[in-house]
């Protein structure tokens, strides 16, 4: 890195503007996958549908006919679960990645910033020490907050995904239960 002002700032420019295009292709992959589970959920959906409809359509037991919901229903709940388990991996693996740029950026801001008031220092004027020690003081606090509020972030996003998992376990757990006693339903009012 040269140790002119103007060609830091291009450099750090650069930088900036290559951050963005990697955070935005992490973006759009993040996009990409979820449009692939999308289609797969939707041509498994049509398919099963197309199966379950010839199914329904060729019993005239009506005991067989509830029991083909029941197992119809149990399997969609597993299905639900199973897209929402991957969109849940999809989101949290783009969120580490895209932490872990965001992190890398900083610090190569904070390492560039450095080096600036570094070369300030060596190139100031005579005198000069005590606004050169302000802006050491400056840079030291702005990484600290960016040093805290990257750990904060980290632990936010660490919280948020547990609780996704625990409402995601709590809704399969609630929803298995649903089924469970529709299905003793069914088959009791068919045994009337």
């Amino acid at each position: 890195m040269s140790n002119l002002p103007g060609d830091q700032v291009v450099v750090s420019q650069r930088a900036g503007f290559e951050a963005l295009s990697d955070m935005w292709i992490k973006a759009f992959s993040c996009i990409e996958k979820l449009t692939e589970l999308n289609l797969r959920a939707i041509q498994s959906t049509l398919a099963e549908n197309q199966a379950i409809a010839r199914a329904a359509l060729s019993t005239s037991d009506t005991q067989e006919l509830f029991a083909l919901q029941t197992r119809r229903a149990q399997a969609a709940m597993e299905e639900v679960q199973s897209y929402w388990r991957h969109v849940y991996n999809i989101m949290s693996g783009a969120q580490a990645e895209l932490a872990a740029s965001v992190q890398s950026h900083f610090e190569q801001r904070q390492q560039d910033a450095q080096v600036f008031v570094e070369t300030v220092a060596k190139n100031a004027p005579v005198g000069t020490e005590a606004a050169v020690n302000a802006l050491q003081s400056v840079i030291a606090a702005a990484n600290e907050a960016t040093n805290a509020t990257i750990e904060a972030s980290k632990r936010a996003a660490e919280q948020a995904q547990e609780i996704a998992k625990n409402n995601g376990a709590a809704a399969a757990s609630a929803s298995n239960g649903v089924i469970k006693q529709a299905a003793d339903q069914a088959r009791t009012a068919t045994k009337r």
